[in-house]
């Protein structure tokens, strides 16, 4: 079995970039990817820099993939389901039933959205449908804004864009108990609250129309954000390696280093941290690039 100096599992904005500095350090490198992280998904990031226009999830990632082919990087399109630690080396098993082994192993393994199942949302992401208010609060800025969303979570975005917005509406669309004091809060911010069910989303291309709810009556809107909670992290791996999670489920790391608990485990981008942010997810990936190059090192 061929034994890489670092495997990396995500080909996601982190994955990606760690990837290009560790291939800088001529290293040799694997990185497995399902193709399905929620980068995917973005038809358009805003918040980046030298990208004032946006750019769409799947072209920085197929920018990132070419550069870091360009230095050697190799790539598998599989979903890791296993890996353990033997004598101070990484194994991981793909669902294809190939196995490969490495010195070091980078999780950037990241989260998965809660997104209603309307294939019309899809095509709107980041153009006119919005997760993450740091990342996109801007381009709702004195716009007729949606939220769609569940319970208190959903109640507290709306909340929350009332810095972007006066022009706002909350359809609780999952149904979960909205608490007394939000919905008090909501009325003191002028939010109508819609308790009821979406039946169909209407969009054009990219470009959000409205929704029709349960009992036929239509909201139109070319501005909405999501806000469903229960993004599931993608932590299972690290589970397996004994590597120490947060209540969240999210991945503790060394600030400083991107290294988890069992030495030679870095994790790096949204599993590690719950900021959601391309921007910080590219530094991450850089930072556990250069720490697992320095640990290389000194093994020689």
């Amino acid at each position: 079995m061929c034994l890489y100096d670092c495997i990396i599992v995500g080909g996601g904005i982190a994955g990606l970039q760690a990837a290009i500095q560790l291939g800088r350090y001529q290293h040799k490198v694997l990185v497995i990817d399902g193709e399905m992280g929620r980068s995917t998904l973005c038809r358009s990031y805003h918040n980046i820099l030298g990208y004032p226009n946006g750019v769409s999830g799947s072209e920085l990632r197929a920018i990132g993939k070419k550069q870091a082919e360009d230095l050697g990087i190799l790539f598998e399109k599989a979903m890791v389901i296993k890996a353990e630690k033997q004598n101070g080396k990484f194994t991981v098993e793909t669902d294809a039933n190939k196995r490969y082994m490495a010195k070091r192993l980078l999780l950037a393994t990241g989260i998965v959205d809660t997104i209603p199942p309307f294939a019309n949302l899809f095509p709107c992401l980041g153009i006119s449908v919005y997760v993450c208010p740091d990342c996109d609060g801007y381009e709702v800025k004195g716009k007729k804004t949606v939220v769609i969303g569940s319970g208190n979570v959903g109640a507290n975005m709306a909340l929350t864009l009332t810095y972007w917005t006066r022009e706002l509406l909350y359809i609780n669309h999952g149904g979960e108990k909205v608490d007394a004091s939000l919905l008090n809060r909501l009325k003191e911010q002028n939010i109508p609250y819609i308790n009821k069910r979406i039946a169909e989303v209407e969009a054009q291309d990219s470009q959000l129309t409205g929704y029709i709810l349960e009992d036929a009556i239509r909201i139109e809107t070319n501005k909405s954000f999501l806000a469903f909670g229960g993004n599931k992290v993608k932590s299972a791996l690290a589970s397996q390696l004994g590597v120490k999670l947060m209540e969240n489920r999210h991945i503790e790391t060394n600030s400083r280093t991107k290294e988890t608990n069992i030495q030679h485990v870095f994790a790096a981008g949204d599993v590690a941290v719950h900021s959601e942010q391309v921007t910080i997810a590219m530094g991450e990936g850089s930072q556990a690039a250069i720490w697992i190059h320095k640990s290389l090192l000194e093994e020689r």
